[in-house]
């Protein structure tokens, strides 16, 4: 086996996101679990730096400083990390630390959400996780991504080598291992010779295991990463059996008995961790389609619209923007995953693994059903947008109309004011009396146009009424008509009440002027 990834356990920090059912419908508490898990690697860390004469007392403490995770790091890739920076202080620690951290993701390590002040800080949960990650990575010399079709593959590897075993019945690498067993028969399958396997008993599980963990390490040389109390508990840490049987398949796998099927089950792993990136990239691309799906949906459904026509034609040029630029791409990522899923689920049935099956959601059914309300909504969106474009070209016009007749309004009333102002009304009675019938028509004129004064006063309210972006300025010029049209009522009333005084006086001057004429023909006479 050249990649085991492991599968995450929510009592650990999720180095890398992948979601997974717990293997268990029980989980140990979190500080046992912890524990177990504290001490298994901190025995594993040590059969690596023993290949130097070092050793940690504390993973928490003694990891903080950089310099053991850099040597620790040397000794499983064999290449040379930059040297640790001297000096004791909480800089000089985060510098080194950050240096390990680094080449772990040269390494393509993925580390998210992860420091380096995480691990001089000594955070545990996180610390256990770089552990974890690292055993990942280099222990198996695979790559750092999770895989449940991988951790099956070495789960399937035990159950060929106990097969036929007594009380052995592996089906996890939590409960199956607690009695010592699965360990007994694993090492009796390669070397019968080291244990006694017909004169174990299931009901002693305390001996088995440490019979099998004993003979581990003092003949096989396998490092002694558990305690019985460890694994004989009510629900083993799955991690920590995990990387202890990682070490049993190390050894063994290097026996020339096993090249042929470590070849086997290491194409079957390759070939699994191959369809699971396939898996990843689905799920992540479908995820980021099914976002952008959903944000496009809300943008089209914003009914928040530019009140004036050149904002909506440049809303309008967007839409139309979105779905010739930004849309078809988005289609055809739709169409790329379809064919992705059906490699995928093509691969895993030429090779009879359980088909994948998208999780709710992110099935070719919902992608399609989503693309079908980004379209309605599209249609809507453009539905709105042409409909409001139609209503501001109209209310344009209707300004224009309005600007047109004001203008011709303004025009007609200035007129007029200079027409009723001036007092042309002769110097006798049949000019006066000429100059009534006149101001007559006048008054006729101006009472006739009061109703096209309506006219413009009905336009800017229907503007006004419909939002008009310039409601302002047609409601300045509209007030201004209406004071002109004020103004010359009152020009025109004063008017005529000085041509009536003009009237009757050149009608009193007339009767003296009659009066005058009576008395001289009466002094003839």
């Amino acid at each position: 086996i050249r990649n085991i990834l492991y599968e995450i356990d929510d009592g650990l920090p999720q180095i890398n996101t992948y979601n997974t059912k717990p293997s268990s419908l029980y989980s140990p508490p979190l500080d046992e679990r912890e524990a177990v898990q504290k001490k298994t690697f901190t025995k594993w860390v040590n059969s690596i730096l023993s290949r130097v004469s070092c050793r940690i007392s504390d993973l928490y403490l003694d990891l903080r400083d950089g310099r053991m995770l850099i040597k620790l790091l040397e000794l499983l890739s064999g290449e040379k990390l930059p040297k640790p920076t001297k000096g004791r202080m909480r800089i000089h620690c985060l510098e080194n630390v950050d240096k390990a951290l680094q080449f772990l993701k040269e390494q393509r390590v993925h580390l998210e959400n992860m420091g380096s002040h995480d691990i001089v800080d000594g955070n545990h949960r996180l610390i256990l996780g770089l552990i974890w990650t690292i055993i990942l990575r280099f222990q198996v010399n695979g790559t750092q991504r999770e895989s449940r079709t991988a951790k099956d593959a070495l789960l399937l590897w035990c159950q060929m080598k106990t097969a036929g075993y007594p009380n052995v019945n592996i089906t996890n690498f939590t409960t199956s291992w607690k009695d010592g067993m699965a360990f007994s028969a694993l090492i009796h399958k390669h070397r019968p010779d080291l244990v006694d396997y017909s004169g174990l008993k299931r009901s002693n599980p305390t001996h088995n295991l440490q019979n099998a963990f004993n003979v581990a390490e003092q003949t096989l040389g396998v490092a002694k990463l558990l305690d019985p109390e460890d694994v004989f508990t009510e629900n083993p840490d799955e991690k920590s059996i995990i990387t202890y049987v990682v070490a049993f398949y190390h050894y063994f796998s290097k026996m020339k008995a096993l090249a042929v099927e470590g070849k086997r089950v290491g194409k079957v792993l390759d070939h699994a961790i191959e369809t699971e990136k396939m898996i990843d990239k689905y799920e992540t691309l479908s995820s980021d389609l099914l976002t952008w799906i959903q944000q496009t949906i809300i943008i089209l459904n914003n009914r928040k619209l530019a009140n004036s026509l050149t904002g909506v034609q440049q809303q309008l040029q967007s839409f139309n923007s979105y779905r010739i630029v930004e849309k078809p791409p988005k289609f055809q990522e739709k169409g790329n995953l379809e064919v992705l899923l059906f490699t995928i689920q093509s691969r895993m049935r030429a090779n009879n693994q359980r088909v994948y099956t998208p999780k709710e959601g992110a099935l070719v059914a919902d992608l399609n059903r989503a693309w079908e309300h980004l379209e309605w909504a599209e249609h809507e969106r453009e539905r709105v947008l042409r409909d409001e474009l139609i209503r501001q070209e109209k209310l344009e016009q209707m300004a224009r109309r309005f600007d047109r007749k004001a203008s011709m309004r303004e025009t007609w009333l200035l007129e007029n004011q200079r027409l009723v102002a001036q007092d042309n009304f002769g110097y006798d009675l049949p000019a006066v009396e000429a100059a009534k019938k006149k101001h007559d028509a006048i008054e006729t004129d101006i009472a006739a146009y009061e109703e096209r004064i309506q006219g413009i006063v009905a336009i800017s309210k229907e503007l006004e009424s419909e939002r008009y972006h310039d409601t302002k300025r047609i409601d300045v010029r509209k007030d201004n008509i209406l004071r002109l049209w004020d103004y010359l009522q009152e020009l025109l009333k004063a008017r005529r009440a000085r041509l009536d005084k003009n009237l009757t006086l050149q009608r009193i001057f007339q009767e003296m002027l009659y009066i005058i004429n009576w008395m001289d023909g009466m002094k003839v006479q």
